[in-house]
């Protein structure tokens, strides 16, 4: 049987971490790369783990590439701070690695996400597979967007069954400072690619997530919080572009 090595990137998340990492202490290894929290995050991951690795502040995926780098086993599973493995997940892994010959190298996992008050089903949000588990053989690597990073990999892959729990946005406040980062990230890409907003942008493309969604995806089934979630979405997409705008016109002046 090989083992797993879990991968976890920080940067001041005291308040996630130990629920994160108890929920990976079964594996054979738990990597914490940390961008030099100014918290006691670092502290609360040393009763889990020695392996901390400390860097700068660099792109999420150099960091996560950095953990895959110092694991030593052959399966890796990487988890942000404000995740969970569900014990349901936990079987699914550990039988799969028991397995003499897998059926795939890599394996995309479900992720459901706690938005304020409640798990969200629908809304876009669900399901929501992402590239999680995978042999370090694979050479997989992680790209450096500044948002949305990809892994790397072109091979054949699976997807298992039980899904990883994402704490993401706990109350309001979060979400708001969370959007206002993540929005100034986006446009700031977009304009380096030398992209320009419009009035359809700013206008129509937050109509459009909001109506995708709430209908389309069935965000209306996840009653008032859903109603809430696919607002918020929709004023994302218009922070977003309204920023672009501004980055374009400001540096004409």
């Amino acid at each position: 049987m090989s083992g797993i090595t879990a991968i976890v990137i920080t940067y001041n998340e005291a308040a996630n971490i130990a629920v994160c990492l108890e929920s990976v202490k079964w594996c054979n290894e738990i990597i914490v790369v940390d961008s030099k929290s100014n918290d006691n995050t670092r502290e609360i991951a040393s009763k889990f783990t020695k392996k901390i690795i400390t860097v700068e502040n660099l792109t999420y995926g150099e960091k996560r590439n950095i953990g895959i780098e110092n694991a030593i086993h052959e399966w890796i599973i990487w988890l942000d701070a404000d995740e969970r493995v569900s014990i349901e997940l936990k079987k699914d892994l550990e039988k799969l690695i028991w397995q003499d010959k897998t059926a795939f190298d890599a394996y995309y996992i479900n992720r459901k996400s706690f938005f304020i008050n409640k798990f969200i089903n629908h809304s876009g949000w669900y399901p929501d597979y992402t590239l999680r588990f995978f042999k370090k053989s694979t050479d997989i690597r992680f790209n450096s967007a500044l948002v949305h990073e990809k892994a790397i990999y072109t091979g054949k892959t699976g997807k298992i069954k039980h899904n990883i729990l994402h704490y993401t946005d706990k109350n309001y406040e979060h979400y708001i400072n969370k959007l206002n980062k993540y929005t100034s990230l986006s446009a700031n890409v977009l304009y380096s690619n030398a992209k320009k907003a419009s009035f359809f942008d700013i206008i129509f493309r937050p109509a459009f997530t909001f109506f995708k969604m709430y209908f389309l995806k069935l965000g209306i089934m996840d009653g008032f919080t859903g109603l809430i979630l696919c607002t918020l979405s929709s004023v994302h997409v218009m922070t977003k572009y309204s920023k672009l705008y501004l980055l374009n016109n400001i540096n004409k002046q």
